[in-house]
């Protein structure tokens, strides 16, 4: 199969080639590509644990003075340009922390050891690092990803390529960004990369709790050809009793039922409340792990893994103290009964011992079981609205927002001056562009995409009201004048 093009003129290569994508993914599926080659005794393993580094920069309009004209650049950018403006001078120190487990992961394997990461970049850092001239870096990824000396020790997470919030972000646009990242991805990293993508990190730790869009939600993940989810502990109760789940260090099985009654589930790995930078810059799953013995599941005796993600430049802790901690543990832990594992790894292990998917305790996210308990899925989005209303009026508690890394922060509540002109060029592209069905490869389509999904980065409502809020606005309004410039 042909390589695809990193770029397609002055744009990422973000669409064009969805049925290869496709067809690479779906092959992949029944591939075991990981155990095999770690080199992990699985039945000496006590307990394992998986930590994840989340990397993102926004793209923003700030190429120039005046914020209707100015150019869409990356935030890095913007900071490597303005070092003396609040914290900026870190810009530089966070180029390295993209590229440095690049640098790790050859130097641990040189020493023997098993360094184990997974890794999330978003589909606007991936291109603004390529627009700022940081080609070590990509390069520094590429060598971990493509080596085989190495990509036994890195698994790449899927995500949505403009860090969208699930909840809050049109269905068809989340499916959109999952479809450009997958796409992206293969574009600068190649096929047999692709294959190894299994497991997917929502940006912000986000899970929709609407039946309907969580359904949608998941469906999309299924059929994009990912095994698993990363959740985060307290966005999900156990269907069996309406508890948060009693064993987060096993897989789990995410189920959601929308108001038609169709059902959706994917295996879902736990991530554990708790402060996230820390965390992992001090390696505490690790420690957390060693605390740990196996445990039964579905008659066979299984090592529990202990899994965390967090930002992986942002923080001195995460940029001083994660280097020298990492390093301590990945050559701690090689070779001994609490390794290292990749999630994607740890699931392959797992599906050899005889488990399958259905053995995982299932779960739903927050409040469903307080709509089933007023309705039968099937009974239709009228019945499900007035349910939802209801509810509210009952228990000012009780929300759609979706559940996140916090529960102190709404994707929603307070950015209406955000999500009405999001929700206008979302719905401006799915007339203009969508259901004209506009091929994918279309310069036009490209354009149109790379603005759209450019302005429903999740930061332009993270940092509040004033210059944030600004930037999401004026993307959009771009997003609405090339749709009308060239679709009208």
């Amino acid at each position: 199969m042909n390589p695809l093009p990193e770029y397609v003129g002055d744009l990422p290569n973000i669409c064009g080639q969805e049925p290869l994508v496709d067809q690479v993914v779906t092959a992949a599926r029944a591939k075991p590509l990981f155990a095999k080659h770690g080199g992990i005794d699985f039945s000496k393993v006590r307990a394992a644990t998986a930590i994840a580094l989340h990397q993102h920069q926004p793209l923003i309009p700030a190429g120039g003075g005046d914020l209707r004209t100015a150019t869409l650049i990356s935030n890095l950018q913007y900071m490597m340009e303005n070092q003396g403006i609040g914290d900026n001078y870190n810009a530089g120190a966070f180029v390295w922390c993209y590229k440095r487990m690049g640098e790790f992961v050859p130097q641990l394997v040189g020493e023997g050891k098993s360094p184990r990461c997974m890794l999330e970049y978003s589909g606007t850092l991936l291109h603004g690092l390529r627009k700022m001239g940081e080609n070590h870096v990509i390069d520094a990824l590429k060598n971990i990803t493509c080596n085989p000396d190495y990509n036994s020790c890195i698994e790449w997470l899927g995500m949505p390529w403009g860090h969208a919030v699930a909840p809050s972000t049109p269905v068809q646009d989340f499916k959109l960004h999952v479809r450009a990242f997958q796409h992206h991805f293969a574009a600068i990293f190649g096929w047999e990369a692709l294959e190894r993508m299994r497991g997917f990190s929502p940006s912000e730790m986000a899970l929709p709790n609407h039946p309907d869009v969580a359904y949608a939600y998941v469906k999309t993940l299924v059929d994009c050809g990912f095994q698993w989810v990363l959740i985060q502990e307290h966005s999900v109760v156990q269907v069996s009793n309406g508890r948060n789940p009693e064993r987060p260090h096993i897989p789990h099985r995410l189920v959601c039922t929308n108001s038609k009654g169709e059902t959706a589930s994917i295996i879902a790995i736990i991530k554990t409340q708790g402060s996230d930078t820390k965390l992992v810059a001090q390696m505490q799953p690790w420690y957390e792990a060693q605390s740990l013995s196996r445990v039964e599941l579905a008659g066979h005796s299984i090592p529990p893994l202990v899994t965390q993600i967090a930002d992986g430049e942002n923080g001195g802790v995460m940029m001083n103290e994660f280097p020298g901690k990492f390093m301590e543990v990945a050559r701690a832990s090689s070779h001994g009964d609490v390794p290292m594992m990749n999630a994607s790894e740890y699931l392959e292990h797992l599906f050899a011992l005889g488990i399958k998917e259905s053995d995982f305790p299932a779960v739903q996210p927050i409040f469903h079981d307080r709509i089933w308990a007023r309705m039968k899925p099937g009974a239709g989005p009228e019945v499900l609205a007035k349910v939802i209303a209801d509810l509210k009026q009952e228990d000012g508690r009780f929300h759609m927002d979706g559940g996140s890394w916090t529960n102190s922060l709404s994707w929603v509540q307070g950015y209406d001056n955000v999500l009405g002109p999001m929700e206008e060029a979302s719905a401006l592209f799915y007339e203009k562009v969508l259901k004209p069905d506009t091929p994918t490869d279309d310069p036009r389509y490209r354009n149109a995409l790379f603005h759209l999904m450019a302005s429903q980065t999740s930061c332009y409502r993270y940092w509040g009201q004033g210059l944030w809020t600004d930037y999401g606005r004026e993307i959009c309004q771009r997003v609405k004048d090339i749709i009308h410039y060239d679709f009208e």
